[in-house]
């Protein structure tokens, strides 16, 4: 299947804070692959899969950025085009869970009102020695939020497939009735949607001043 042949294109991010595996939940999900040895994120990065979702082919289009306290002032453009959103904490770590309000809350002053929110709670294969945040505290935040919800692992790939593909699924739901017919009739690929494309050079360059690292 070639790069162009898919009938949706669907822009995720995924924010949280630093070290809460944002980049190996994405690693993992497009390429199966995992590395202790994960470098932080730099700026800002985004991987592409295709998937079948009612009978179309699906482009995912998925953002990871930096997570680190410093560099929480996210621009723009990062959200721009965004359809939907994995907000990620470390089940080991109480403070990552309570950021998601700051996350939460910049999401929705930059992201369109109508966005799949899912709340992730990562590194679940640590939860029998260092789990700080409860599965029932967990569920109850994403159901006041308004937001699916899933545990994973990274490391041993629980959930990651199913968490990302549910929230595709939510956003393909979300699709107007006519977007969805126009594809029925003979839509182009990729039609359908924007075409979203990396910042701008001078866009980059202010996301790298205000972003920093976040590692697994």
């Amino acid at each position: 299947m070639s790069e162009d042949d898919y009938d949706y294109l669907f822009k995720i991010v995924i924010i949280g804070d630093s070290g809460t595996g944002k980049s190996c939940l994405l690693s993992r999900f497009t390429n199966d692959e995992f590395s202790l040895e994960s470098k932080s994120t730099i700026g800002v990065e985004f991987a592409t899969k295709t998937m079948p979702i009612d009978g179309h082919q699906i482009k995912a289009q998925i953002w990871d950025t930096s997570g680190q306290e410093r560099y929480r002032a996210i621009t723009g453009a990062y959200y721009r085009g965004a359809v939907g959103a994995l907000l990620v904490y470390d089940i080991t770590r109480k403070s990552s869970f309570e950021n998601v309000d700051h996350w939460l809350k910049e999401l929705r002053e930059h992201a369109d009102n109508n966005i799949t929110l899912m709340l992730v709670g990562n590194k679940s294969d640590l939860a029998e020695s260092g789990r700080q945040v409860s599965v029932d505290a967990a569920k109850e935040y994403a159901s006041d939020s308004e937001m699916l919800f899933f545990e994973t692992s990274a490391l041993n790939a629980d959930n990651v497939d199913i968490a990302f593909k549910t929230a595709f699924e939510r956003v393909y739901q979300k699709v107007p009735k006519t977007v969805a017919q126009d594809s029925e009739l003979g839509a182009g690929p990729g039609q359908n949607t924007i075409r979203l494309k990396p910042p701008t050079q001078a866009e980059d360059a202010q996301s790298e001043k205000s972003q920093g690292g976040g590692c697994c």
